[in-house]
């Protein structure tokens, strides 16, 4: 009999406070015990929804309207919620996509996957505790999991606090693992270095795991069998190499296809048009940065870590250069040096005049979350025109420029109404984009753009940024830690490395 089997679930959400409206019909499918199960989809597809709807975590404008969830024998859909207490952590855990908002940022970690033990397991002694949640720490594969248990979330990278989570699911030998997102945000190393972990304690425990995700290569890389959601339909289901290689369903086509496939030899080739006669726009010189940090003692004396040394390049009017690097390698931080943000604390930052008529050069940046570098109260129209009312442009002209930004980012005038909580992940990206451009600018940093958008809405801002580039003759300097989306995109790349640059090889 299946571990798990979910019969034409149908799930409704509360729209406006109005009505109710389909965001998962009829969803059916059956899971194997040990099996690695995958659901992937774009946003808004309806994975998530119905996935929470297996552990009861859906909120009170959700609404299951028909259908059965059975696991181990039993029916989930009738559950009190004493029965989801006793069963969350215990049969069934669940990881997030971002791990800081699920950690209590004010108690030691080692603490909190020992809440789990308190609740299930209140007999177990409490060195026992501490024993398990330490030995549990070392098989996620954190080093010093005995300094890891003291320490506070904020310490720990964004791997090692997905290790956590993932020690904390496991810490009570759930028969179902459920993980929503759980690489989105991490670079490419650290992502392996998560799958890798769960694919052995899928072996090693038998665990059964329910992956969700919006990237099939990483759906690809780990489960057996896959589900595709759009809509809140499943429109093709099966193993997944009949699915990845041979899809049937003209949406997994188009997934497929929206997946960054360039190859740096692809890239060479592509950077042989460059014009190396275009006048250099910015020169950086021996840059170096350190930072004041915490020792390993709470009111101990800080230490002086440094982030970067010795970075020197140049880039030319018109370049497309593109800063590759693993998370915390300090790519963010020489960005917001170069654009002003940041001090650094040697070194030279030099933007040199593109031509002679006496205007002042301009940077401007795109940020990886547009939602938390934008003003949620306003309107498109309020923040697009902002730039400009602070340079002091006339109203009449500033309405024009705006309206002639939305439309050259690729979206409509009736946007210019809209608030960033009522626009998708892609449409916010397009406004920051078109924000970062308002004021003309001579460079355009982006500081992680499209990682954590869709395969499809990526390879949208991909595009959109092209074409922006021939049509403008920007100089843009494109930061990510994912090899595919700047080979993809870049007429030159530099690897940032244990606090060094580098350009890459060939480039």
């Amino acid at each position: 009999m299946a571990l798990l089997r979910m019969k034409d679930l149908t799930i409704s959400a509360l729209e406006k406070q109005k009505y109710w409206e389909t965001v998962a019909d009829n969803i059916s499918f059956d899971m194997e015990e040990g099996e690695i199960l995958g659901i992937v989809g774009e946003s808004g597809s309806g994975k998530s929804v119905t996935v929470l709807s297996i552990v009861g975590l859906n909120n009170d404008e959700i609404r299951v309207d028909s259908g059965s969830v059975i696991f181990d024998g039993e029916e989930m859909l009738d559950n009190t919620p004493k029965d989801w207490l006793n069963l969350r952590g215990s049969k069934i855990s669940m990881i997030f996509q971002e791990p800081m908002t699920s950690l209590n940022p004010v108690i030691k970690v080692g603490a909190q996957v020992e809440e789990m033990l308190l609740l299930h397991e209140p007999e177990t002694p409490v060195a026992s505790r501490r024993a398990r949640v330490i030995e549990m720490f070392d098989k996620v594969g954190l080093h010093h999991p005995e300094e890891v248990y003291d320490q506070y979330p904020h310490r720990l990278s964004g791997g090692m606090q997905q290790r956590v989570m993932i020690a904390m699911a496991m810490i009570c030998r759930p028969k179902l693992l459920i993980a929503d997102e759980p690489t989105t945000a991490l670079d490419a190393t650290v992502q392996e270095q998560i799958l890798d972990l769960m694919r052995r304690l899928n072996q090693e425990y038998g665990v059964s795991i329910l992956l969700i995700s919006h990237d099939l290569r990483v759906i690809h890389s780990i489960c057996s069998h896959v589900l595709v959601m759009k809509d809140g339909k499943v429109v093709e289901t099966g193993p997944i190499d009949d699915v990845f290689y041979h899809p049937q369903d003209p949406y997994t086509q188009r997934l497929l296809a929206a997946i960054p496939r360039s190859t740096k030899e692809d890239f060479l080739a592509r950077k042989k048009g460059l014009d190396r006669t275009a006048p250099v726009q910015l020169t950086v010189e021996k840059l170096k940065k350190t930072f004041l940090v915490q020792g390993n003692r709470l009111f101990g004396k800080k230490e002086r870590r440094t982030v970067f040394e010795d970075v020197s390049f140049s880039l030319r009017k018109g370049e497309f250069a593109g800063l590759l690097g693993e998370s915390g390698c300090g790519k963010s931080t020489l960005c917001k040096c170069i654009s002003g943000l940041e001090q650094a604390d040697e070194g030279e930052i030099v933007f040199h005049a593109a031509d002679q008529d006496g205007r002042k050069r301009k940077i401007s940046m795109v940020f990886q979350n547009p939602y938390n570098s934008m003003n949620p109260s306003k309107r498109v129209s309020w923040i697009l025109g902002e730039p400009l009312v602070l340079s002091k442009v006339p109203r009449e002209e500033r309405e024009k420029r705006v309206r002639e930004m939305i439309v050259r980012v690729g979206l409509t005038e009736e946007y210019l109404d809209d608030r960033m909580d009522q626009l998708s992940g892609g449409e916010r990206q397009r406004v920051a984009i078109g924000l970062a451009l308002m004021e003309e600018p001579d460079l355009v940093i982006l500081d992680e753009p499209v990682s954590a958008l869709d395969v499809t809405i990526q390879a949208q801002i991909l595009a959109l940024l092209k074409e922006l580039k021939q049509d403008l003759g920007l100089t843009f300097l494109f930061v990510s830690h994912d090899k595919n989306v700047i080979y993809e995109i870049c007429d030159r790349i530099f690897q940032m490395e244990d606090g060094h640059l580098h350009e890459v090889k060939g480039s």
